[in-house]
């Protein structure tokens, strides 16, 4: 299905009092931090695939799929139909009662990992969920030390936004974790200024220079996303993950990995970022696209991690009815039909026909990702390397007049962030590069003296 602008609604100008009216709604009831894409925000009410409508009638291609959490297409039926049908049997009952879904679900996931990863709980978002993962680790290690990365972004709750190597994040540093930032792997803004490979990794090597140095020596736990997602895709190179393993091993340091936005294929070599890395963690972090758009969160972790919560627990919503149903039924659809490898196959065509877009505008500074996690970093010159924040918020917006819809990200604002469902095909490529391509050009345009 391919995305053509649609033409203006009947009456555009009543289209246009009722977005006023609900932007001006939006602002008066919200909390300020609650943001908006585009200079005139717009309201997503329908979407069917990989396209998305708003209020107006107008027709988007969606290759942002609502933060990667649209892993499938918007309203599958295949998904949707088995949450109709729970919805008529029962939506609720909490933890505190056997739910089948919700242990279906976790065999499933069970059988997805490695055997060390052996027991489930779940959540209602990836906050949460890295919650529970800081929770097991710091009862389990004893410690409130934790290792993370720089650029990374790990939720917006107390303990959370202090683990997320992003100031613009950080509402508060006030927190019960005591976190050690080591370098991330962001080989075009190499922190140290190596290059790959002559740089043998430093990178990684940081990690083990951060336990000796500024920790007690025993962290709870380090945790890193595969590919950083809010720090703008940021990508490291094939070995970091293998050298980080072998240091956290030498000192018995948990690996949390965070596949909030990597997971179930998206990044189309594997289920999970740590496989395509090499590594095996010893807590999952998983959430958004597991459910293709319902809410859900949860970490699989060893058994050893998940005893150590000996209090009174459970979880009101967490792995209920609904959004366990929605879960399996969404992991049945990209299995039967075979989004991971169409993942793999059509992010592979869109990095190329992004790199011919980068040898015809010098704005593109870099381009990197795996699967259909793409990062596209636009600059004001690619010798200095200088970021271009407006030029991203430039051609997002006219990429939105044109009908397509990209995210933003990293920690300049400068990243096109590119992660459509799963079943975009070529020509949804060649539309949004396209599209790209000419809004790029506008913008331009309209900024030459």
């Amino acid at each position: 299905m391919r995305a053509t602008p649609a033409s203006p609604a009947e009456h555009p100008e009543a289209g246009q009092a009722d977005r006023e009216d609900l932007l001006a709604r939006h602002r008066e009831s919200l909390f300020p931090s609650v943001g908006l894409f585009y200079d005139e925000p717009i309201e997503l009410r329908s979407g069917e695939g990989q396209i998305v409508r708003d209020g107006d009638g107008r027709e988007y291609l969606d290759f942002f799929g609502g933060i990667a959490t649209v892993s499938s297409g918007h309203a599958i039926p295949e998904i949707n139909e088995p949450i109709k049908k729970q919805l008529d049997r029962i939506s609720h009952s909490s933890t505190l009662f056997l739910i089948r879904s919700q242990i279906e679900l976790a065999e499933r996931l069970r059988q997805m990992t490695p055997p060390a990863l052996n027991k489930v709980f779940f959540t209602n978002s990836g906050t949460e969920a890295n919650e529970a993962a800081f929770l097991i680790t710091t009862l389990n290690r004893n410690s409130n030390e934790l290792i993370a990365l720089r650029h990374s972004y790990h939720g917006r709750s107390f303990a959370t936004i202090n683990a997320s190597g992003q100031t613009p994040w950080r509402s508060s540093t006030l927190s019960p974790l005591q976190t050690h930032y080591v370098g991330n792997p962001y080989c075009y803004r190499c922190p140290w200024g190596k290059t790959y490979p002559s740089c043998d990794l430093f990178c990684a090597d940081d990690v083990e220079a951060v336990i000796q140095t500024t920790t007690s020596g025993n962290p709870a736990a380090f945790i890193a996303e595969p590919i950083q997602g809010v720090g703008g895709f940021v990508t490291p190179p094939p070995e970091y993950f293998v050298r980080v393993g072998e240091i956290l091993r030498r000192y018995g340091i948990p690996f949390i990995s965070d596949e909030v936005q990597t997971a179930w294929g998206r990044i189309g070599v594997a289920d999970f970022g740590f496989q395509a890395y090499g590594i095996e963690p010893d807590v999952v972090v998983f959430a958004k696209g597991l459910a293709n758009g319902i809410p859900i969160g949860g970490v699989i972790a060893t058994d050893e991690l998940a005893q150590s919560i000996r209090s009174l627990s459970l979880s009101t919503f967490g792995g209920n009815p609904i959004s366990t149903t929605a879960a399996l039924a969404n992991l049945n659809y990209i299995a039967t039909n075979n989004l991971r490898d169409n993942a793999r196959d059509v992010g592979g065509y869109m990095q190329d026909r992004l790199r011919e877009l980068a040898e015809r505008w010098h704005a593109i500074g870099d381009i990197r990702g795996l699967g259909l996690m793409i990062g596209v970093e636009l600059v004001k010159d690619r010798d200095s390397k200088e970021p271009d924040a407006d030029l991203v918020l430039r051609v997002q917006d006219e990429a939105k007049r044109r009908g397509l819809i990209v995210g933003r990200g990293g920690l300049y604002a400068n990243t096109l962030r590119i992660c459509p469902p799963m079943i975009v095909t070529r020509s949804d490529v060649d539309t949004a590069i396209e599209i790209l391509d000419t809004s790029i050009e506008r913008v331009s345009r309209a900024q030459r003296p």
